[in-house]
């Protein structure tokens, strides 16, 4: 792979979809990718479709769901599609025609049947669709940038225009989990010319964005293969964050080094046949508008003093977090983040300290891109590991559905359900059956969740009340575990929340809005975990130390914000696979490189439980 990411020359066509796993680079290669076009004189808008989207924090303003102008890059405006924002729009936009001309009953009627969660996702997917289609909209710009949610929700996403059309196409009753069919059917031409767009390589390109890494290659190869059976075929690969070799022969760096050049040995073979470019590693944090216009550049790297960086606050190990867990007795256990942050590993390695003390634990995730095998490896009888699967969890809901409602139902009334069932929305709701269910399992034994990356997860999580209506209304039966899971979400003698960062503006940024969230909603958090730590590794080389140097005061900060309640992870020389590995990371680390010549400046400890 010897070819630089130029995007004047490797993105001609005006619709621009930049996707993959989370935290892989999404966003710093959209917002990168839209000013260098804007700079060049292209009149460019950029979107983003994910709705826990940190454009805001990249550009430092605040961003709606309309187009709004970067005043320091002319030509360039940007957007978020944010999912709350667009149902209230939506909602206000199929109801007011009918105020003052229907009884007020009928109003409070059909507000209610927009009040659950399917119209939030319809109201997006109307706007993205809309972005589409516009011929004004697109006769204004030159090209059209989306940032999309992390992967799994980007292939929900973007089969959504199939999913629909298909969904109407075949609707003969005229009512769904939505309510009326009407406000839909009308937009069947919008969706039908939004799937053309997505299908035609002159208009559309996509860009899967992944690091040299094992998993996010292999989400961006299961990506490509998704993507082009919907038709989406105008596909190439970047590769973000390759660092080519060791200046000072540092060890970190080296094996650094080794495992990219492993990874991408192994590339899938869905890839190998895309054309690839790659994006160096940069020896900055990639927030404003300077360093995205750097990023695409080989930044000049020249030896530098071997001398390690220095963390002075304290900070402790995983070890204190899992000893703490255990004396507070908490049978439900969230790792919580953005994506990409590790929170997988996180989840596992909490999951094996438990179980290294006897515990029986149950570890599972509900990332719709989960890669939870590749991680846990082997196991011991003390754990058990779960997935839940959308696709399963939808095939037994609208089975359980059915048959609990065959006795009662005429041959009109059974036809009329199952066409319900297969709108595609469901399947939303048949993953927070299987979600409840799994917290349900902590009364025997203690539930450790991986979750999906934040947006999907606070959608999934603030969604409660909206799944519950919608649970009670498809099936007339809401299961205990529906309705005890906001108790045992915000019971912190049960449930506790590990939120999972990086020291890095966008991952801090992005963990601080969602613990305000979780507050919000009543749910505790406790601990935050810094993973994957250049600072806290040792390395000396220029570009990882310039990454080390730019850490600090975002350890600073999640300390301070965590009043105490910190662990720190250093990044390791080797992938952490497999319940060896994970069982180390869980055991007492003493760093001792990164304390002052007084002996002060970093304390990692364990055992001990809270600062």
């Amino acid at each position: 792979m010897t070819t630089l990411f130029d995007p004047l020359t490797m993105l001609p066509t005006p619709f621009l979809f930049f996707t993959g796993k989370g935290g892989v680079g999404k966003t710093s290669t959209a917002c990168a990718a839209a000013i260098a076009l804007a700079d060049s004189g292209k009149r460019v808008l950029l979107v983003s479709t994910d709705p826990a989207s940190n454009l805001q924090d990249v550009f430092g303003i605040e961003l709606s769901n309309h187009p709004t102008a970067i005043e320091r890059v002319p030509n360039l405006f940007a957007a978020n599609l944010d999912p709350e924002t667009a149902a209230a729009e939506y909602k206000t936009k199929l109801v007011a025609p009918y105020r003052g001309v229907l009884p007020d009953s009928v109003i409070t009627s059909m507000e209610e049947q927009l009040s659950g969660a399917c119209t939030v996702e319809i109201a997006a997917f109307d706007e993205f669709t809309t972005l589409l289609t516009d011929q004004k909209l697109k006769s204004q710009f030159d090209h059209i940038l989306f940032d999309t949610a992390p992967t799994g929700h980007t292939l929900r996403l973007l089969q959504l225009p199939s999913a629909w059309s298909g969904f109407l196409d075949t609707s003969t009753h005229g009512a769904s989990c939505l309510g009326p069919l009407a406000g839909l059917e009308a937009k069947k031409n919008l969706y039908h010319e939004a799937v053309k767009s997505l299908s035609d390589g002159a208009l559309t390109t996509l860009i899967l964005v992944t690091r040299p890494e094992y998993s996010p290659l292999k989400e961006a190869a299961r990506a490509s293969t998704e993507l082009k059976d919907t038709g989406l075929k105008n596909q190439l690969l970047v590769v973000n964050g390759v660092l080519t070799s060791s200046i000072n022969n540092d060890a970190v760096a080296e094996n650094f080094v080794e495992r990219q050049q492993k990874a991408l040995s192994q590339m899938p073979a869905e890839l190998q046949s895309l054309a690839s470019y790659h994006i160096p590693l940069v020896p900055f944090n990639v927030t404003g508008i300077e360093s995205l216009r750097a990023f695409f550049k080989p930044a000049p790297v020249t030896p530098a003093p071997e001398e390690r960086v220095k963390i002075e606050t304290q900070i402790l190990t995983l070890e204190a977090l899992i000893s703490d867990l255990e004396t507070s007795g908490v049978r439900v256990i969230f790792t919580m983040g953005k994506g990409g942050v590790g929170k997988t590993t996180v989840a596992s390695a909490i999951a094996v300290g438990l179980a290294e003390r006897g515990h029986r634990v149950h570890l599972s995730t509900t990332d719709p891109a989960a890669h939870l095998e590749y991680v846990f490896g082997d196991h011991s009888d003390q754990i058990s590991v779960s997935r839940v699967d959308p696709k399963v969890e939808l095939e037994k809901y609208q089975q359980e559905v059915i048959r609990q409602n065959a006795d009662s139902l005429d041959e009109e009334g059974l036809a009329f359900l199952e066409e319900d069932l297969r709108s595609p929305c469901t399947e939303e709701i048949a993953v927070f059956r299987a979600f409840a269910d799994l917290v349900e399992c902590s009364e025997d034994e203690i539930v450790v969740i991986d979750t999906a990356p934040t947006g999907h997860t606070l959608l999934l999580l603030d969604a409660t009340q909206e799944y519950h209506k919608e649970i009670a209304r498809s099936s007339g039966v809401i299961p205990d575990s529906v309705q005890q899971l906001l108790p045992r979400l915000r019971d912190p003698k049960e449930t506790s929340v590990v939120i999972v960062t990086l020291a890095e503006a966008t991952p801090v940024y992005e963990a601080s809005r969602l613990e305000q969230d979780l507050k919000r909603a009543g749910i505790p958090t406790k601990w935050w975990a810094i993973n994957q730590s250049f600072a806290a590794a040792g390395t000396t080389d220029p570009v990882l130390s310039g990454r080390a140097h730019a850490e600090l005061d975002w350890i600073r900060s999640v300390v301070q914000n965590a009043e105490g309640h910190a662990v720190i992870i250093p990044w390791k020389q080797s992938e952490v696979t497999g319940y060896m590995q994970l069982k180390e990371l869980t055991s007492d680390l003493t760093l001792d490189f990164v304390r002052d010549e007084h002996g002060e400046g970093l304390t990692i400890s364990g055992g001990s439980g809270c600062c």
